[in-house]
C-alpha cells in the first residue's frame, strides 16, 4: 500500500509539473501573437504613411 500511495504522490507531483509547463507555453503563444499583430499594425500604418508622403509629393 506504501508503494502504491508513494506512486500516485510521485505521478500527480510530476503532473502539476507538466500542467504548469503546458499553461506557460499557452500564455506564451499568446502573448507572442498579440506582438506579432502589433508589429504588423505597426509596419502597415508606416507604409501607409510612407505610400501616402509619396503620393502627395508627387
Amino acid at each position: 500500500m506504501t508503494n502504491l500511495i508513494l506512486f500516485v504522490n510521485s505521478f500527480l507531483s510530476y503532473l502539476l509539473c507538466f500542467l504548469l509547463i503546458v499553461a506557460l507555453v499557452v500564455v506564451a503563444c499568446i502573448i507572442g501573437a498579440k506582438w506579432r499583430k502589433s508589429k504588423d499594425a505597426k509596419a502597415t500604418a508606416q507604409t501607409a504613411a510612407a505610400d501616402e508622403a509619396q503620393q502627395t509629393t508627387i
